[in-house]
């Protein structure tokens, strides 16, 4: 039996390191919820058979962030509460992503107080921000989606907590 008819029989498929990382690592995002105020109600919405963020692979809510890899930062953040989402975000594994969820977590919303942050992108590098007060479950989906989208397009070898590539050839 030649090769060409042994392929033909069995078949195969060639793909590359990264491409099965990347899916690997985009199918399974493991959220961080940080549900401050009334984005949390919608956030956890996204949980229940009507928007199943379960078809994303996402479904496992981590309280905990050593495991890990996307916050979501849903609510109005004080300058006292932001210290503890900082040191939460700091103590995710590489690579991570954030999602600052509603007005409030974005521009600080309605709350033009000194005690308010006016957008958490001052202490934490955001992906993603949603739009609205509060936003909708499916906006959620969509941002997550994107952040999918995101982690798709990232080699494997970018990713800092992956070992030195010199080290590998020996």
């Amino acid at each position: 039996m030649g090769l060409e008819a042994k392929l033909q029989q069995d078949g195969f498929f060639t793909t590359t390191f990264d491409a099965i990382i990347s899916w690997a690592r985009k199918s399974s995002v493991w959220p961080m919820p940080m549900g401050i105020s009334c984005c949390a109600i919608e956030m956890m919405a996204v949980g229940d058979p009507k928007y199943d963020i379960a078809r994303f692979g996402s479904e496992v809510m981590r309280f905990t962030p050593r495991q890990s890899d996307l916050m979501i930062v849903a609510g109005t953040v004080t300058y006292k509460m932001s210290h503890v989402v900082k040191k939460i975000y700091d103590q995710m594994p590489e690579p991570k992503w954030v999602i600052a969820m509603g007005a409030c977590t974005s521009s600080g919303g309605m709350y033009r107080s000194y005690s308010v942050v006016q957008g958490i992108d001052q202490f934490l590098p955001v992906d993603v921000y949603l739009a609205g007060c509060p936003p909708r479950p499916d906006n959620l989906l969509n941002a997550l989606i994107q952040i999918q989208e995101k982690i798709g397009r990232t080699k494997a070898r970018d990713f800092q907590n992956l070992p030195n590539p010199e080290l590998l050839k020996n």
